[in-house]
C-alpha cells in the first residue's frame, strides 16, 4: 500500500505551486512592481523626454502596469480555496490523516513538526477565506473601512508563510538526508508503508 495516495501527492505538489506563486505576486508587488517607487520613476523618466505628467497620473499608470500580474494572484488565490477544501477532505483519507495518527508515540520535534503543519493549514485557511472577503467585500456587504481591517491581518499572516516555506523546503531537506531518508521521492512515486 503507497504511504501517500496519487490524491494526496497531486495536492501536495498542486499546493506548493499555487502557494509560490502567491508568494512569488507579493514579491514582486512589494519590489519591482511597487506602484510607489515606480511612479515616481514614470514621472522622472517622461521629465527628462519634456513631458509633465503628474504623481496622480504616474500612480495609475504604475498601478496598470502591474494589474495583470495582480489578476493572476487572485486566480491563485481561488486556486489556494479550493485546495483548502479539498485538503480538509483529505483529513479524512487513511493517507490524509496519517501524520496525525498516534501524536503521543511521537517525540516531542516530530510532535512540534505535526502540530506546526496543523497551524500553518489554519493559517492558509485563514489566508484563503480572507482573500476571498477582501476581493468580494461589496458583495457580500462589508465596508471599505472593515475588508481593509481585514487585508491588514491577510498581510501580517503572510510573514508566517514567508517563514514556513524555507523551514519546510530545509526541514524535507534535511531529514531526507538523515533520518527520513526518501521522504521527497516517496512524495513524488508514493512510497510504501
Amino acid at each position: 500500500m503507497p504511504k501517500w495516495s496519487l490524491n494526496f501527492r497531486l495536492w501536495h505538489w498542486l499546493h506548493a505551486a499555487v502557494i509560490l506563486g502567491l508568494l512569488g505576486t507579493v514579491f514582486l508587488r512589494k519590489t519591482f512592481l511597487n506602484w510607489r517607487t515606480n511612479s515616481e520613476i514614470i514621472v522622472s523618466k517622461l521629465a527628462e523626454q519634456g513631458v509633465d505628467i503628474t504623481a496622480e497620473e504616474a500612480k495609475i499608470l504604475a498601478k496598470a502596469i502591474r494589474a495583470p500580474m495582480w489578476e493572476w494572484h487572485i486566480i491563485l488565490g481561488y486556486g489556494l480555496a479550493v485546495l483548502v477544501v479539498w485538503r480538509i477532505a483529505l483529513f479524512f483519507t487513511q493517507s490524509g490523516k496519517r501524520n496525525y495518527q498516534d501524536l503521543s508515540k511521537e517525540t516531542l520535534h516530530k510532535r512540534a513538526v505535526k502540530i506546526g503543519y496543523i497551524v500553518i493549514y489554519a493559517v492558509i485557511a485563514f489566508m484563503a477565506v480572507s482573500g476571498l472577503v477582501i476581493h468580494f467585500y461589496d458583495l457580500i456587504g462589508l465596508t471599505k473601512e472593515r475588508a481593509h481591517d481585514i487585508k491588514e491581518i491577510h498581510e501580517l499572516l503572510y510573514n508566517a508563510l514567508l517563514v514556513f516555506v524555507p523551514l519546510h523546503i530545509a526541514g524535507v531537506v534535511i531529514a531526507d538526508a538523515t533520518e527520513e531518508k526518501g521522504i521527497v521521492s516517496d512524495m513524488i512515486n508514493g512510497g510504501r508503508v
